[in-house]
């Protein structure tokens, strides 16, 4: 392997990706698709009485053997500079007298955005099982943390108590959106077509309904309802922009990681393998959200490969090729890295080291102050204004006051003392008491994206 991989361009060859899922965009593969859509026309037009019977089984074998290899097509398209046609001289070379029917009536965009439809049912269901897992994920560590008090923020400051279950609770809820988005828009996205030159179907005279319908059920697709020469565009730049919303997910969440981790901070560590891993070649002491970061860099990555395909939609007339070659760029490149970074956001998230210690202290940071809206909600309900009892919160959280806590200056506040005698006070102002609610908002969340998972 480490010969093969020395004269490599791209890294998803090498270093980004599955393998298993790199090899649903190998040459191999995508040649064994578009034989196997040639194979379901002849079938189909042997079945309306179109082309003889025999053609049609001599093709069909063809195109599921191995006689038709990359070689074979490489050579043909370095004569003709035609992808598809080398494709269906290579099926008929070897499909005996049933070669002079192979490819009737058909063009090359039935072809190829038959076979790209194939591909995106291999994908979808690969991409519903990594959001399904992630989905897993976050629910158990978001149930299993349901009443960690932690402090919320807003704008980078100290906001009021959130319990760190609620927190991931959120996140999940998000990917689990995407996965209903992606059953959504599966529909229109695994689409076919064999309607010829612009989308008419007149190469197929009047049985040309019939040939596509019958082509797309062998192939279980749907037919594009209205295609031109191509399907329409707008499918795929529907998908590559549901994957930028997924990957801004997936950044969300490893930046909430590398955020919690900062030293300052330090209330969450990503996995680290401290037997063997390295966190920095001079820093011996650096324990870096390595993860989470490459997660950042390729989600930014996939969310700019939604444009290519916005850009698509533009066709001149019936269809021109300024699609074809950032297709065969963009899509492999943006499913494999939208697979790779929900797959490593998972390790992460299933892994997570969480500080509960250091989140309670982190609480304590602001001298109480992180409980002034419990504060002020209970004095409204005593009696006090509203915009009084906010000034009078305000007051005693000013940047300038005195570096006692909170519960300290409270208790020598007349107003506050009137209305809270003894131990009323010190409730008001305990973040555990206080993420009750966002314990039991986890609660409801998590028991929805259980129900949901079943789906």
């Amino acid at each position: 392997m480490a010969e093969s991989n020395a004269d490599l361009l791209c890294p998803l060859e090498f270093r980004y990706g599955r393998p298993e899922v790199r090899a649903l965009f190998s040459r191999e593969r995508r040649l064994r698709r578009a034989l196997r859509v040639e194979a379901a026309l002849a079938e189909t037009q042997a079945e309306l009485g179109m082309i003889p019977e025999p053609a049609a089984k001599a093709i069909s074998k063809a195109a599921a053997g191995n006689a038709v290899t990359l070689e074979s097509v490489d050579k043909l398209e370095a004569e003709l500079r035609h992808d598809v046609m080398a494709i269906a001289r290579a099926l008929a070379a070897h499909s005996g007298a049933g070669g002079a029917w192979v490819h009737f009536g058909a063009t090359s965009g039935d072809i190829t955005d038959t076979a790209l439809g194939l591909e995106f049912q291999e994908a979808v269901s690969v991409l519903r099982e990594d959001l399904t897992e992630l989905v897993r994920v976050l629910a158990k560590l978001a149930k299993s943390h349901r009443s960690t008090a932690e402090v919320g923020r807003t704008h980078g400051q100290q906001a009021v108590p959130i319990s760190f279950g609620y927190k991931v609770a959120v996140g999940a809820a998000e990917v689990l959106r995407h996965r209903q988005r992606l059953d959504e828009l599966t529909e229109r996205l695994c689409v076919g077509k064999m309607a010829g030159a612009v989308g008419t179907g007149a190469g197929f005279g009047s049985r040309a309904a019939e040939v596509e319908a019958g082509t797309m059920k062998r192939l279980s697709l749907r037919a594009d309802e209205a295609p031109t020469q191509i399907v329409g565009r707008d499918r795929i730049a529907e998908f590559t922009n549901w994957m930028a919303l997924v990957a801004g997910t997936a950044e969300r969440l490893a930046t909430e990681v590398r955020n919690l981790q900062r030293t300052e901070i330090a209330e969450v560590q990503e996995p680290f393998d401290e037997r063997r891993q390295v966190g920095s070649s001079t820093m011996a002491q650096k324990r870096n959200p390595m993860v989470s970061e490459n997660v950042s860099s390729l989600a930014r990555l996939v969310r700019a490969f939604a444009l290519p395909p916005l850009e698509n939609m533009v066709q001149w007339h019936e269809r021109d090729l300024a699609n074809s070659a950032n297709e065969r760029v963009v899509l492999p490149h943006a499913i494999v890295l939208t697979d790779d970074i929900l797959r490593k956001l998972a390790v992460v998230y299933s892994g997570l080291q969480v500080d509960k210690a250091r989140m309670a202290e982190n609480l304590r940071l602001g001298e109480g102050s992180v409980m002034a809206e419990n504060l002020m909600l209970a004095l409204t309900a005593r009696g006090v204004p509203r915009p009084e009892a906010h000034e009078l919160l305000r007051t005693l959280t000013r940047s300038d006051a005195s570096g006692e806590s909170l519960a300290s200056r409270a208790k020598k506040n007349a107003v506050l003392r009137s209305h809270f005698p003894g131990p009323e006070l010190e409730e008001l102002l305990r973040p555990d008491a206080y993420v009750r609610a966002a314990a039991a908002k986890t609660d409801r969340v998590v028991a929805w994206l259980e129900r949901e998972l079943k789906t």
